[in-house]
């Protein structure tokens, strides 16, 4: 493990270089890894984990989502089984299911979490709030967590181009005093590209936060407000639309990724620069209250118990899915369907 400064914190981190893969394998040689969970973490971690020389199987019921999983190359009665027969074999039992679904999976989990087994999550969240989920592990078994950060697809994708997602790492259990080192093999052998430590409560709060912040919610809400400033004022839905966010995300994005914010700032025209750098205080003092509230909703448990509620009422996803269409419907949205249709690389 070693210590990285960042923007001077010390943090601790786990490299590919200091933790190969032929160390992963070997000191999982003897493990039976159980998926449990073919939606939006499973494949990926499964895929990587079974492309890169793991004894891996997949838990899942029946259904489309079973279906996806034999078509992927998981065989039946071989390397693909119910849940429980899935847990049963398994050493390790990496619990990829939503967070709605592991609280209503949880009695069939359970009862095969003998002791020396490891139970792994990519979430902090039924763990962090199990007063609410009621998710709470015997105390004989290793209770670990690799997150990676971004979607289950990019952690695929990435893995196939031969470069790795990053991921966070922690341990709430170690019951073996072998959790530290199962834990790294399994994050380095779905294919993270550097491990770094946090802790289940951590994980999750700082989760919940940027989804509903930066990462989905405020961008949304961020992205509309200038778009329908720009349409009220006249502007075409074209001009709206690609000012607000066909350049941010086919042309500003891709620099700030590789470089930085600051670089992609010294690469803009100096009218941009003035601009950016005049407004972003603003922007800063308007928005920050709203951060701190969202923070105080996660941290204080408002939000898993929004989302424990809405997920178990019965006509949760035909709402979701009414919400979700006025969403795509949307002017912005049927705009931005449009301009991706005239990309070059599409024509």
């Amino acid at each position: 493990m070693a210590q990285m400064n960042f923007g001077g914190v010390t943090e601790n981190v786990v490299t590919r270089e200091e933790f190969p893969l032929e160390k992963a394998r070997e000191i999982l040689k003897g493990e039976t890894i159980a998926v449990i969970g073919y939606g939006v973490q499973g494949p990926g971690q499964s895929l990587n984990l079974r492309d890169n020389g793991f004894n891996v199987i997949v838990g899942q019921r029946q259904g489309k989502t079973y279906e996806k999983a034999v078509a992927d190359g998981w065989v039946p009665g071989e390397t693909l089984f119910s849940i429980e027969e899935a847990c049963e074999k398994a050493t390790i039992i990496m619990c990829l299911l939503s967070d709605a679904a592991v609280i209503s999976v949880w009695p069939t989990i359970k009862p095969y979490l003998t002791a020396g087994k490891a139970l792994y999550f990519s979430h902090g969240f039924a763990i962090t709030w199990n007063d609410r989920t009621g998710v709470v592990p015997p105390a004989d078994v290793d209770v670990i967590m690799v997150a990676p950060k971004g979607s289950g697809t990019s952690l695929r994708t990435m893995f196939l181009e031969g470069r790795g997602l990053n991921s966070s790492y922690a341990i709430y259990q170690d019951a073996t005093g072998k959790a530290f080192d199962r834990t790294i093999a399994l994050g380095i052998g779905i294919g993270s590209g550097y491990l770094f430590e946090t802790t289940f409560k951590r994980e999750a709060t700082s989760d919940l936060t940027g989804e509903r912040g930066t990462l989905m919610g405020a961008i949304q809400g961020l992205l509309l407000a200038q778009y329908e400033t720009l349409r009220e004022h006249g502007h075409t839905p074209s001009e709206a639309f690609n000012e607000t966010v066909e350049e941010l995300t086919q042309s500003l994005m891709p620099l700030f990724a590789a470089k930085g914010m600051d670089w992609m700032y010294a690469n803009c025209s100096t009218t941009a620069q003035r601009g950016a750098l005049d407004w972003m205080t603003p922007f800063h003092d308007a928005t920050k209250p709203v951060f701190e509230k969202l923070y105080k909703s996660v941290a204080d448990g408002v939000e898993a118990q929004r989302s424990i509620d809405s997920n178990s009422q019965p006509d949760y996803r035909d709402k979701l899915n009414e919400e979700l269409r006025q969403l795509r419907e949307s002017e912005m949205w049927q705009t931005g369907a449009v301009v991706r249709k005239l990309r070059p690389e599409n024509n």
